[in-house]
């Protein structure tokens, strides 16, 4: 796969994930999140997978799109897979009622159609 065919199959992931993430948290409050053990291991899990994704996206790219917040999607990633014990719940609510919405609207324009 060539590098910019690896980004765009990245960026996909990213963009379906967040979209995952955002309908999952849909019509929901930060109470129903802290109460449903299942949805936060899925809202989890799938910022997990964004963040793994735009940890793999090359320089270049993330270059190219420094409109997108590499750094702390990364961040929250390493959070989430080694440093559960850290989790707070409203921090990761507000990533995925907040911020997952901005990182789409980033993202549909960058990504092809096709899904990479």
């Amino acid at each position: 796969m060539r590098p910019e065919e690896r980004d765009a199959a990245l960026l996909w992931d990213m963009l379906r994930y967040a979209r995952v993430v955002e309908r999952l948290v849909a019509g929901k409050t930060l109470e129903d999140y802290e109460r449903d053990e299942a949805l936060r291991l899925a809202v989890e899990r799938g910022i997990e997978i964004i963040g793994e994704a735009a940890r793999s996206v090359s320089d270049h790219t993330k270059k190219i799109h420094a409109e997108i917040p590499w750094r702390p999607i990364i961040a929250q990633r390493h959070i989430l897979a080694h440093e559960y014990g850290e989790i707070v719940n409203a921090k990761i609510w507000k990533v995925a009622s907040e911020h997952v919405r901005r990182l789409i609207v980033q993202l549909e324009p960058i990504v092809p159609p096709s899904g990479g």
